[in-house]
């Protein structure tokens, strides 16, 4: 039997402090992979207590982030690797995958074969959204690249933009989406939606592209005056104007009009996620950097008609016009008029929304996509 080691700053479980689009990516494979007979070991890191405990066939091991006096940032890494080096001689784990994100791999010399996904590395966003990388940070993801034997990108974008900036000529990198369990995300009422509501999924950040909302919002509401706006997900800091958060920051854009169209839930558990984007008229996602995007697919298995960005990666997604629409947003009045085309025609948002479905059975499918995933894995050994 073959084990496949992952190594994660997130996961989705209420004994760990964070998770998002990459622990979400991971669980479904976990989870898929365990049931196609593949062992699978989860190793958590900077928690805030250890741990190790098996869910669902996967054994997930919490481990305390330690402080150092001094080089905090190798002396960590050495131990993480000191750690996954140890039960890889007594799980007999093959081989190990962990993300790009801070170059987590730099310094570690591990037993088994290292894969890196391409979540999205500093290196990525900041050249995305045209800010400066600190170059701690992009030193430590290059030495991190540098370990891996082989490389998994999301998309094609996101594998050529990471190749490009890295330089990687000498590596395999392979195009492996991640998928989503179809089954948890079905919908059997797809005509019964909540008219005019607009649902945006996903943490309030600037480079989600939520202050394009305001703009956006006002320019829908000309045409479609009961047109609602609801917003879940976590606030965070902006890093352009220094406001705590992003949410007072897009309140503070909205017209006075506007402020009684638009809701900010915050985060909610995500069985309540799931229940809003089953009512949503449309969902929403104008962001500027993503390298594939989860919520997107999620609301397209639940047959939701989506206004995306139309960037790089969201053009692997949806084919544009028919399973969605891509526009980018900046383009307030385009933006605006796709949106407010699926709120006045129901029939239009009920095939968009079917078509939907149909690309993520094809494209999207973990029972498929693992399949893929233990080929490449396999070639690696």
């Amino acid at each position: 039997m073959m084990h496949i080691a992952f190594l994660t700053p997130e996961y989705p479980h209420e004994k760990v402090l964070h998770a998002a689009g990459i622990g979400t990516s991971i669980k479904n494979l976990a989870t898929a992979l365990v049931q196609e007979g593949v062992a699978v070991s989860v190793f958590v890191y900077s928690q805030k207590t250890d741990a190790v405990f098996v869910e669902d066939g996967i054994k997930i091991h919490l481990i305390r982030h330690k402080k150092y006096r001094y080089f905090g940032w190798f002396f960590y890494r050495k131990y993480l690797q000191d750690y996954l080096n140890r039960f890889v001689s007594l799980d007999k784990i093959d081989l190990i995958e962990a993300p790009d994100w801070t170059g987590i791999a730099a310094f570690m010399n591990l037993k088994v074969p290292l894969v890196i996904r391409f979540h999205g590395s500093d290196a990525y966003f900041c050249h995305l959204e045209n800010r400066k990388q600190k170059l701690k940070n992009l030193w430590f993801e290059k030495l991190g690249m540098a370990k891996a034997k082989a490389f998994i990108a999301p998309t094609q974008f996101a594998g050529a933009l990471t190749q490009q900036l890295f330089g990687i000529n000498d590596k395999v990198i392979r195009v492996l989406h991640y998928g989503i369990l179809l089954s948890d995300f079905a919908n059997e009422t797809p005509e019964d939606f909540e008219q005019g509501l607009v649902v945006y999924v996903g943490t309030l950040i600037r480079k989600k592209g939520v202050l394009e909302l305001p703009a956006i919002l006002e320019k829908a509401a000309e045409t479609y005056p009961n047109i609602k706006l609801v917003l879940i997900g976590a606030d965070s800091f902006d890093i352009q104007t220094g406001s705590p958060s992003t949410w007072q920051l897009l309140y503070s854009m909205l017209d006075e009009s506007l402020k009684d169209k638009v809701s900010y839930l915050g985060k909610v558990p995500y069985a309540q996620v799931k229940g809003y984007m089953q009512k949503a008229n449309v969902c929403v996602f104008p962001t500027f950097a993503e390298t594939q995007g989860m919520v997107t697919i999620e609301s397209m298995a639940m047959q939701k008609a989506v206004v995306n960005s139309n960037i790089g990666w969201a053009q692997e997604l949806i084919i544009d016009g028919e399973s969605g629409f891509l526009v980018h947003p900046k383009d307030h009045v385009l933006y605006a008029s796709k949106i407010t085309a699926l709120l006045a025609d129901k029939e239009l948002a009920l095939q968009i929304g079917s078509n939907a479905r149909v690309r993520t059975e094809q494209v999207f499918d973990i029972r498929k996509t693992v399949l893929q995933h233990i080929e490449f894995y396999q070639q690696q050994l």
